[in-house]
């Protein structure tokens, strides 16, 4: 009975023994780093060690725990478009204009996680150890998959996204970045691309300011490689449809003076008409009067054809037929 007891003790202890050396192994994915924090009964949890993307089996200690960031560079899409969204879901940025015109901003971002040690582990000190709301109201750290991430980027970094988009769409007129937004002033047709330089100076001024901005906001280097592609400018419905409005009656103003121009054109040319056969008559009656024959002659040619002989008040005629 005691040595059987003893082989169940040995066996199950054996057995935990595998169990505990088999967890205290671990590897990484290609497109994650992963922080070790100690977990151990008799450890603090203090960070033990880093694992490079696709690091193979490695011992990390029992009860570790492991904290597993994206390695590779992030994308991060705003958009009123949900074929177009990312994981943080559909997210237009609406920001007011210079003058007030509320604007949509759609556009992605690119960046991604500094990967050096140290770097890090102050991350992970900062922000792995504390949670964030996810989008069904649960708590999750930023290591716990693409919602985690995506819940503590939505709450420290999407913040100083809008406030950079904002300054820099703040510093424009509708007009500068829209320029259909001219109709809404009773402007004529704006200038073909003319918002174009406008919208790359919006471009150029986030991509100066925003990796600042974050990383002076977060603490630390912690993000970098930041670039800003601006797809568009969009607005809302109701300016979209007054800026629409506006054309048509821009159109019909332009049709009524194409139409009066039209009118002009035609007036001037019956007028020209006139003064022209006036002329005319007043050339042929000074060439009447230096050649009184000349009436006659020019009588018998207007006369209709089969009339051979032409003698108004006078008996002997005229010969019309030329005999």
């Amino acid at each position: 009975m005691a040595k059987t007891l003893i082989g169940v003790l040995a066996v199950a202890l054996t057995g935990l023994t595998l169990i505990t050396y088999a967890t205290g192994f671990t590897h990484t994915d290609a497109g994650v780093v992963t922080v070790i924090r100690d977990g151990g009964p008799f450890d603090d949890s203090g960070i033990r060690q880093i694992l490079n993307p696709a690091t193979g089996p490695t011992w990390t200690g029992f009860m570790s725990t492991a904290h597993a960031y994206p390695a590779q560079q992030r994308i991060y899409t705003i958009t009123s478009d949900p074929k177009r969204a990312t994981t943080l879901g559909v997210d237009e940025v609406v920001v007011p204009s210079g003058d007030g015109v509320n604007v949509g901003v759609e556009g992605t971002f690119y960046f991604s996680l500094n990967l050096d040690h140290e770097t890090i582990k102050a991350f992970d000190d900062r922000y792995g150890t504390r949670t964030y709301v996810g989008d069904g109201d649960d708590m999750l750290y930023a290591w716990d998959g693409d919602e985690g991430w995506s819940a503590f980027f939505s709450q420290a970094v999407r913040p100083v996204i809008y406030n950079t988009l904002r300054v820099q769409i703040g510093a424009m007129r509708c007009e500068e970045l829209v320029p259909t937004c001219a109709f809404l002033n009773g402007a004529d047709l704006p200038e073909p691309n003319a918002g174009l330089a406008n919208l790359a100076k919006v471009q150029s001024g986030v991509n100066a300011s925003l990796e600042r901005e974050i990383q002076a906001m977060l603490g630390g280097p912690y993000l970098t490689g930041f670039r800003f592609n601006l797809v568009r400018i969009t607005l809302p419905d109701e300016v979209q449809q007054s800026i629409t409005s506006a054309q048509g009656a821009q159109a019909d103003i332009r049709q009524a003076e194409a139409r009066a121009e039209k009118a002009k054109i035609d007036g001037r040319a019956l007028v020209t008409g006139a003064e022209a056969e006036a002329e005319a008559n007043r050339a042929r009656q000074k060439g009447y009067e230096a050649c009184p024959a000349c009436v006659e002659i020019d009588k018998i040619g207007a006369l209709p054809d089969g009339i051979t002989v032409y003698a108004p008040g006078n008996p002997q005629g005229v010969d019309a037929g030329g005999k």
